[in-house]
Formats: structure tokens, C-alpha cells, sequence
């Protein structure tokens, strides 16, 4: 698959995982965005499912086993060439979940230079596009609300008798 001036745009995945009010991020090893901090994810194989695909990328990339929970955001990342030129670099639409971490250590692997959990008062030292800070801001609201207990009705034993014709 072609990544740079490809055809078509190809499709990716991202996981944000956050645990202990922390997120991983990950240092690109490779272009696009060599050196730079993001998400972790990578592109979706032919035949395989978006979920599928990112628990894979993520093991790949960082050792760790996620469940994907959510679809959180659906993006476009359209890179043109520099020198002023409307060439099409690279053209990827990037499907981002909020995932559960199941396990494993962290380390990071493949194309990957270095990983780590990432405090969210700290997020502005990894330079992030705006992009992902939105999408990881919109994970932390997700994963806040997911935690939130439910709330259950309480009825008196007699509303709940005559309720059912007691």
C-alpha cells in the first residue's frame, strides 16, 4: 500500500486510550509526522474490521491489549506537497475509538520511536496537532461519563405492589 502520493485515500484507526486520568500517546518513527507525539493507530488491513484494526495497531505499536469502545471521530488528514504545489501527499481518513486498557506492559514497537502515559495537565509539553488534542478531550469525556454511577428509581414497596396489581 502506497502511503505517500497514493491513488486513494487509505483508511486508518486510532485508539486513545486513557487510565488513571492519563492518555497514551506515541513518538513517530516514520512520515507523516516523523518524531511527532499522536495517537496511536496505524492503517486497516483489506478484510479487516475497524475494531479488529485497532486493537491489532495498538498491540503492534505499544504492547498493549485494548477494547475498542466507541467511534469518537472521523477524520480527515489531507497532507499536500510543500513548495506551494496542490499535489496530495497524503490522504488518509482516520476512524479514532476511545479504548479500554485490558493489559499487557507498555513498550513501544514497530513503527513506533517511544511511548508513554501522558498526565492531561501535561498534554500541551507534546506539541499535538489540534486535531488530536479535540479528539483526545472528547476520549477523556467519554471515558468521565462512562464512570459516572447510574442513577436508579427507588420506589416505596407499595407504589411498586399496586404498579403490578398486588
Amino acid at each position: 500500500m502506497k502511503r505517500e502520493f497514493p491513488k486513494n485515500p487509505l483508511v486508518g484507526v486510532g485508539g486513545v486510550v486513557i487510565r488513571h486520568n492519563r492518555v497514551l500517546l506515541v513518538r513517530r518513527k516514520r512520515e507523516p509526522l516523523k518524531g511527532e507525539w499522536s495517537i496511536p493507530g496505524g492503517l486497516v488491513e483489506l478484510g479487516e474490521e475497524l475494531a479488529q484494526a485497532a486493537r491489532r495497531e495498538l498491540k503492534e505499536e505499544t504492547g498493549l491489549d485494548v477494547e475498542p469502545l466507541k467511534v469518537i471521530a472521523v477524520i480527515d488528514r489531507i497532507m499536500r506537497e510543500e513548495r506551494g504545489r496542490s499535489r496530495v501527499r497524503y490522504h488518509f481518513v482516520i476512524v479514532d475509538y476511545a479504548c479500554l486498557w485490558k493489559g499487557g506492559r507498555l513498550k513501544p514497537c514497530s513503527d513506533v520511536a517511544d511511548a508513554r502515559w501522558v498526565r492531561r495537565e501535561d498534554l500541551l509539553q507534546y506539541h499535538l496537532t489540534s486535531m488530536a488534542s479535540t479528539v483526545i478531550e472528547e476520549a477523556f469525556r467519554f471515558i468521565s461519563t462512562r464512570r459516572r454511577p447510574q442513577r436508579i428509581a427507588i420506589r416505596p414497596l407499595a407504589a411498586w405492589k399496586k404498579a403490578r396489581g398486588l
